[in-house]
């Protein structure tokens, strides 16, 4: 009697769980914001991957081992498009998450969620509440030691707005009116959105044509006003000359 051999049944791992990627424009205007403006600012380190709204499946065999940050970025793996990210094909897990809370997400951001970020070794891990009706702060940051989160230190501007540094990213995160923001400290410079950097370069256009018609009617101006002084100095050159020979 022969024995038939099945194949092993291959494991699916889903790219979606086919929900919106956040429930409104208040989740979902700082979730682009942020995953964009990180790729852009790491686009030349080819070490640095950033995603959000993305499958992180963390062992090997079991779909159900899945959790999807809003945002993350990684030190250390290869910056490359992927479909979701699983971890035994990768150099390591992330060392950044930043969720924005919602309410149907508080409870799971404040609860599972942090655990398995913890288990994942996830160094920092950021809170986010765009509205301000589920955390008081409504920016609140945690770094992971010896296996637990801790409260990371904030600061308050002059203006009343709220700083803390991301060591990971090398980054300030502020709050700006409410608004979370990304800032380069060496630089003071703030991260720009694709949509933003584009507003940025079309006013900076907009500024250097304005200044170019400005020079060049500066310019036309200044040589009418030399050409008006040439013909008067020039008149009364013919004047001089004729009353000259008038007295002869």
């Amino acid at each position: 009697m022969s024995t038939v051999i099945h194949p092993a049944t291959e494991i699916y791992y889903p790219d979606s769980d086919g929900q919106p990627m956040a429930e409104s424009d208040f989740q979902r205007e700082p979730l682009i914001y942020a995953v964009e403006s990180l790729r852009i600012y790491f686009r030349g380190r080819e070490d640095v991957y950033v995603s959000g709204n993305m499958f992180i499946y963390y062992e090997q065999g079991n779909p159900k081992a899945v959790v999807a940050p809003d945002v993350f970025a990684v030190i250390g793996a290869p910056n490359r498009d992927r479909y979701s990210y699983k971890l035994w094909q990768e150099p390591k897990g992330p060392d950044f998450v930043l969720e924005i809370t919602s309410k149907s997400t508080r409870s799971e951001d404040r609860g599972p969620k942090r655990g398995i970020y913890a288990l994942l070794g996830v160094s920092e891990y950021w809170q986010y509440d765009p509205t301000g009706d589920y955390l008081q702060p409504p920016l609140q940051a945690f770094r992971l030691v010896d296996e637990n989160y801790w409260p990371m230190p904030a600061e308050t501007l002059p203006d009343g707005g709220r700083v803390m540094h991301s060591a990971v990213l090398g980054l300030d995160v502020r709050l700006e009116n409410g608004i979370l923001r990304f800032y380069d400290p060496l630089t003071g410079q703030k991260l720009l959105s694709h949509e933003e950097a584009e507003q940025a370069r079309q006013q900076a256009e907009q500024a250097r044509q304005q200044a170019e018609q400005a020079r060049w009617e500066a310019e036309e101006r200044a040589r009418r006003e030399t050409e008006q002084r040439q013909a008067l100095e020039a008149r009364l050159a013919e004047l001089e000359r004729r009353l000259r020979n008038a007295d002869k």
